[in-house]
């Protein structure tokens, strides 16, 4: 088994469902105490979210290449960058490293293609719908991505930053989600890609009948199946 390293606080939220779900896909895979070996290099959030805001993405992408550079040099040989937003960086993630990164895009994309689809929405926020490092990933596996409409791209956006990623859960706030879903499918939308890691924990499968892409879950698979050289 290989250890998988994890830059996570981005949010804890979603670094929390991303330390259980290695973990519950290893146990399924050896039985028994097994568990996943693995490192965390966990951000103070509120840190990045200044650079964020800022535009400030140079500086940004020189703290998560020294970030996975710590994992490496703590014995990670594979890195997850544990936020869909944060792969703006991950070429130069990747650069400054010698072990392979998981784009999580790419592990979307790869679950999108075997279910035959072309044509999917994308939430996130508004750094990853609106910008294209995010969508010309997925556009190199033929895959057509629509964004919602400007109102609905800032209720996503404030609702991941305001309320999942402080772990407030509102029923009124998967009602909007929902209903935001409910117009890409409308557009044309054959499936929707939940584009930041904390949308799981508000959005279930169970919730709408139509095929969602948990970027956590399909993320944190890849890095299981790298571990067990299944890739």
């Amino acid at each position: 088994m290989k250890t998988i390293g994890l830059i996570g606080g981005l949010s804890w939220e979603s670094t929390a469902d991303y330390y259980q779900i290695i973990n519950t896909l290893v146990k399924e895979e050896l039985g028994g105490l097994n568990s996943a070996k693995c490192l965390i290099y966990s951000f103070n959030m509120e840190e990045m979210a200044v650079l964020q805001r800022e535009g400030k993405w140079e500086q940004a992408a020189q703290l998560m290449a020294d970030a996975a550079k710590t994992l490496e040099t703590g014995g990670a040989e594979v890195i997850l960058i544990c936020t869909n937003t944060m792969h703006k960086v991950a070429q130069e993630v990747q650069e400054a490293i010698s072990v392979p990164l998981i784009h999580i895009a790419q592990s979307t994309a790869r679950s999108i293609t075997t279910k035959g689809l072309k044509k999917v929405g994308l939430l996130g926020t508004k750094f990853t719908m609106e910008q294209d490092f995010y969508k010309e990933v997925l556009n190199l596996y033929g895959i057509e991505t629509i964004i919602p409409e400007a109102c609905d791209r800032e209720d996503v956006h404030s609702i991941i930053f305001d309320e999942l990623c402080q772990g407030k859960f509102f029923p009124e706030s998967k009602e909007r989600y929902l209903e935001i879903i409910r117009k890409l499918l409308a557009d044309g939308a054959e499936g929707i890609i939940l584009g930041c890691t904390e949308i799981p924990l508000l959005i279930k499968d169970e919730d709408i009948d139509i095929p969602l892409f948990n970027t956590t879950y399909l993320h944190s698979k890849e890095a299981v199946d790298f571990s067990f050289g299944k890739e």
